[in-house]
Order: C-alpha cells, then sequence, then structure tokens
C-alpha cells in the first residue's frame, strides 16, 4: 500500500527576475515589477511530499522527523533571509523564478531520500501562485 506522506515548512527570500543577456526593455517586458533591481521578497511556503510503502516494522513511509531535519538544514538553512540571486549558487546563472527554485529544491533533497520512493516539492510563491514538481 502505497501513501504519502508530507511536510511543509517556510521560509523568506529576496530575488530578481531577469536575465543578464537581454536588455532592460524586454527585462521590464517579460519580467515586470519582479525585474526590480533592488530586488523584492517573498515569504514561501513549502511543502515536501514523499510517496511510498509503509515500512511494516516501522509504520512510517518516511520518519518525519528526519524529514523535518533535512528541509531544515538544506533547505531553510540554505535560502532563508537570502538573496537568492547573490548568496546562493544554484542562481549565480540561473533565474531564481518558483519553477527554477522548487527544481532546487528537489535536487538538494533527492540524494537524502530513499530511491524507491518518489519525492515531491510544491512551492508556494504567494497563496495563489504555486509550483508542484516531482522530478
Amino acid at each position: 500500500m502505497k501513501v504519502k506522506v508530507s511536510r511543509k515548512a517556510h521560509f523568506n527570500a529576496a530575488h530578481r527576475l531577469y536575465r543578464k543577456d537581454w536588455s532592460d526593455k524586454k527585462n521590464d517586458a517579460v519580467f515586470g515589477k519582479c525585474n526590480n533591481p533592488n530586488f523584492h521578497g517573498h515569504n514561501y511556503e513549502l511543502i515536501v511530499s514523499i510517496f511510498g510503502e509503509i515500512d511494516p516494522e516501522t509504520g512510517f513511509v518516511m520518519d518525519m522527523k528526519v524529514l523535518k531535519d533535512l528541509i531544515a538544514h538544506e533547505i531553510e538553512d540554505a535560502l532563508d533571509h537570502k538573496n537568492l540571486n547573490l548568496e546562493v549558487p544554484e542562481f549565480a546563472a540561473l533565474n531564481p523564478t518558483a519553477e527554477n527554485i522548487a527544481v532546487v529544491i528537489w535536487h538538494k533533497l533527492r540524494p537524502h531520500i530513499d530511491d524507491k520512493n518518489t519525492l515531491e516539492v510544491q512551492l508556494y510563491e504567494t497563496p495563489r501562485n504555486f509550483v508542484t514538481f516531482k522530478g
């Protein structure tokens, strides 16, 4: 029997959406207010889900304390109260859109999740705008 277990977390971060190889006019046309050269921030809500078989010995798909600590160490410590463009190496050459942030989070967590389980990352940039990535 497969079950999905989820852990909710959050972090606050600033970013700017733009491409260095585009003109200011094109960046403004594509990214609008999100292209503010002084950056802007979000209170990101994160839901990390693990989908897999229940272990008959423990009754867990994954120990939620382990998942909590993993998210804290790999994601919150790396992204919380950071300027994604300037302080997070993964975004040195990658535009920190919600889509790209979700993919980066997935790649940071995947090596720590049992291969037999599916990992899903859901990232809310605002209460109405969110991205889901399953790899």
